[in-house]
């Protein structure tokens, strides 16, 4: 497993007092709880969280691995992804864990473990800020939309500069640069490059590493290893850019892709969506192409409907058609 940079090991000696505290507070929950503690498997009841929540607050739990995140972390971390913001107890929290955190019901057992082996601390990072969820199947997650684009570059000659504008941990950019190459497209020709928030998905794309999935990262190193026989590392590029923020100068793109964004879990409210609209909008050459996709959280199917997209689109300047499973805005020539 290669190392990463970013993650840093922490002094246990940071943590004693708060490890203490949950060994206390299990030991007596553990004791006096009428309810199965939490297990591999198990069924997580009302009475089951309650009883949880009772003996070991998860607020408590909570602020203690945030305090970890931002140790081990170099730069302020985004916590709406991690386990510990997105379960209702540590009962829910632990029986949704992978089996290979699942080492013991004492919260305190896997922060004690956490704090001395590195390996082990870098697979749990990883797991908390790269849930699959945010990257639902990797590669293939939008075959429609490839093959609408398929048609719309192979008619099209010349170089290109590509942005895939919500990049996660990279399948879909290196999905993009296959393309280009079924295309019959030279990698001299092309300039792709793959924009998300976090940083560890930018070091993960970089690399095609996934410490916390070994089979899923075995498959990714795979899938590209032609690619980069084929002289196409030298031609994509990833960097962490806010989208709501201050962009990157850059001269602008003959495409752009923003799959799995925009109604989602990080932008979904109207004016937000409309900000990143208009931001990319601005990114395109005249001519260009703006795709937009989203299904593997819901996206704007629940939040943003996909009319409102449309005149969301249509607002940042764009000519609005449909594409594969999304849409496609075009930048006018004139």
């Amino acid at each position: 497993m290669l190392n990463c940079p970013f993650i840093r090991q922490p002094g246990p000696a940071c943590f004693r007092s708060g490890v203490q505290h949950l060994h206390r507070r299990f030991i007596v929950y553990s004791a006096t709880s009428p309810q199965p503690l939490p297990a591999p498997g198990l069924i997580i009841t009302p009475e089951i969280r309650l009883q949880s929540e009772l003996y070991l607050p998860f607020k408590e739990l909570r602020c203690l691995f945030n305090r970890l995140y931002r140790q081990v972390l170099p730069y302020p971390p985004i916590l709406t992804s991690t386990p510990f913001q997105t379960c209702l107890s540590w009962a829910d929290c632990y029986a949704g864990l992978p089996s290979w955190l699942q080492r013991s019901p004492n919260p305190a057992v896997l922060l004690e473990q956490l704090l001395v082996d590195y390996p082990l601390l870098t697979r749990f990072v990883f797991y908390s800020f790269l849930p699959s969820r945010f990257n639902g199947a990797g590669f293939g997650r939008y075959p429609a939309q490839l093959d609408w684009l398929q048609q719309q570059l192979t008619a099209r000659s010349g170089p290109l500069r590509i942005l895939d504008a919500a990049s996660g941990s990279g399948e879909g950019t290196w999905e993009l640069a296959e393309l280009l190459s079924r295309c019959g497209r030279q990698p001299e020709q092309i300039q792709l490059e793959g924009w998300t928030l976090e940083p560890l998905e930018v070091w993960a794309a970089q690399h095609q590493a996934l410490p916390h999935e070994p089979q899923r990262e075995q498959r990714y190193q795979q899938r590209v290893q032609q690619l980069g026989q084929q002289g196409w590392g030298e031609r994509v590029s990833f960097q962490a850019v806010d989208l709501l923020g201050a962009l990157p100068g850059t001269p602008p793109f003959d495409l752009i892709l923003c799959n799995g964004l925009l109604g989602g879990p990080i932008i979904s409210g109207s004016e937000a969506v409309r900000q990143v609209l208009g931001q990319l909008a601005a990114l395109l050459e005249r001519g260009g192409m703006l795709l937009v996709a989203d299904h593997f959280h819901a996206g704007w199917k629940k939040k943003l409907p996909l009319g409102q997209l449309r005149e969301l689109v249509q607002d940042a300047g764009l000519q609005v058609h449909q594409a594969g499973e999304g849409l496609v805005g075009i930048k006018p020539c004139t």
